[in-house]
């Protein structure tokens, strides 16, 4: 019972870091696509003399998708905001301590109140079929709007992976926690 337990533990963990992977891979090439609107933008602006609001907006909604969507894989290579004056010093179990209650207590509870808030925000944006309050801007905001709740699903995922890690570490079951 004891070792069913611990390979689900481990089989979510699996599950959860190889979808962050492969969705965290596949976004990163929209920096390739971000770079790319932004240097027709500028050649529009000062070649041309003219200026697009479309693809103003184009570059704040990639950007968005890229920082939303690629939480979670952020999270899963340990990529993600902390102070290291500490933690970099600490043992892999002391480690797995500190991202056991980081996660507990901050990450899970955030994720999970941002996606509650969002619910309504989105559904409402889908509603009334959401689009740019401004002429020539892009249609469809509601689109846009529910990556916050995908980008927070996926880190919501990664979090519980990294909290079961960790709990496998302090246990004794696991080395490290690092999502390898």
């Amino acid at each position: 019972m004891k070792q069913l337990l611990i390979n689900t533990l481990r089989a979510y963990s699996r599950v959860a870091n190889l979808l962050n992977e492969y969705i965290g891979r596949g976004v990163a090439w929209l920096t390739t696509v971000l770079v790319i609107v932004f240097c027709i933008d500028v050649i529009i602006r000062y070649v041309f003399k003219s200026s697009s609001v479309a693809f103003y907006e184009a570059e704040w909604h990639i950007f968005s998708i890229i920082f939303l969507i690629g939480a979670g894989y952020s999270l899963r290579h340990d990529r993600h905001v902390r102070v290291d004056v500490f933690y970099s010093r600490f043992s892999p179990k002391a480690k797995a301590w500190v991202n056991f209650f980081g996660v507990l207590l901050f990450l899970l509870p955030f994720a999970v109140l941002v996606i509650k808030a969002s619910i309504p925000y989105v559904a409402l944006s889908y509603r009334i079929n959401e689009g740019s309050a401004d002429a020539g801007g892009l249609p469809y905001r509601y689109l846009i709007k529910s990556t916050m709740i995908i980008g927070f699903a996926l880190l919501l995922l990664q979090g519980i992976a990294l909290l079961l890690d960790s709990l496998l570490v302090i246990l004794g079951i696991q080395k490290s926690s690092e999502n390898t």
